[in-house]
């Protein structure tokens, strides 16, 4: 797979070695969230879903093990360009449905029209080519079929500590295409987006998870720019989070005594309906 398709950042940030941290600090995805995806589908079940940028399998294993999407789906086919990130996958996804395969967001190896929803778990800022990615998804995409973009956040403004560690990490983003940026709004104006796709359909869940102070370091530390940091950075990354926390502005205890406390989220998902013909 060339690597002129990925981002430099997500190419080190999410290489082999990086991605246990990954799989283990990063949050999964909430129940509603599965729930409205699976609404939205106007067809009758079993699916087939194209997972693009499927990482270590996170939102694979939430849908899995989803009331409503654990025998509803009749094949995964999971696509993810970092080699470090789909040995984990393998590791983690135990479903003789699923299979895991490298491709990017405009290069799945999906047959036309196999797809009956495509979905984008918390990668879809990094397409370096929206034009090229939707020309894929109405590719791969069956006449009724639509594409699920989702992204968790960490809800800056739901908490003034939020938002300090966002301000501290977001000066080591070095130019990478950040989610909070909306540089991947510019997908739904694109010749390939309008041609086939209707207008977007836009969502936002806002919710808290327990959390202490190891589960926020290592969320931060599993960021792409943070990941790449030389250590004596990275150490006043830590350092600077915990001197934030140390504040304690804001926040919310579950349990003081053992330090665990809500950290707030929000999860944004899109809809991406393609027209019919």
């Amino acid at each position: 797979m060339s690597t002129a398709f990925v981002h430099h950042i997500a190419q080190k940030g999410f290489g082999v070695g990086t991605n246990d941290l990954y799989d283990r600090a990063r949050p999964s995805y909430q129940a509603p969230v599965l729930s409205h995806v699976r609404n939205a589908i106007q067809s009758s079940p079993p699916y087939n879903v194209v997972e693009i940028g499927a990482g270590t399998g996170i939102f694979t294993r939430a849908l899995l093990a989803h009331p409503e999407w654990s025998t509803a789906i009749k094949e995964l086919h999971a696509v993810e360009p970092s080699e470090g990130m789909r040995e984990v996958f393998d590791r983690t996804v135990a479903d003789e449905r699923v299979s895991v395969a490298e491709g990017t967001f405009d290069s799945t190896g999906v047959p036309d029209g196999w797809a009956d929803l495509v979905v984008i778990a918390q990668a879809f800022h990094w397409c370096p080519d929206y034009d090229k990615a939707s020309a894929e998804f109405a590719r791969i995409l069956k006449p009724n079929g639509f594409v699920a973009f989702v992204w968790n956040l960490d809800d800056r403004d739901a908490a003034s500590w939020v938002a300090q560690l966002r301000d501290l990490w977001e000066e080591h983003e070095g130019g990478s295409p950040q989610f909070r940026l909306g540089l991947w709004r510019a997908t739904f104006s694109t010749p390939s987006y309008t041609a086939s796709f209707e207008p977007p359909e836009e969502n936002l869940w806002r919710y808290e998870l327990p959390a202490n102070r190891n589960i926020v370091v290592d969320r931060a530390c599993s960021k792409s720019f943070i990941a790449i940091l030389e250590p004596e950075k990275k150490q006043q990354v830590v350092e600077g989070i915990h001197k934030i926390l140390d504040k304690g502005e804001d926040l919310k205890w579950i349990d003081k005594e053992n330090g665990v406390f809500e950290y707030p989220y929000t999860t944004t998902v899109v809809i991406a309906r393609k027209k019919q013909a």
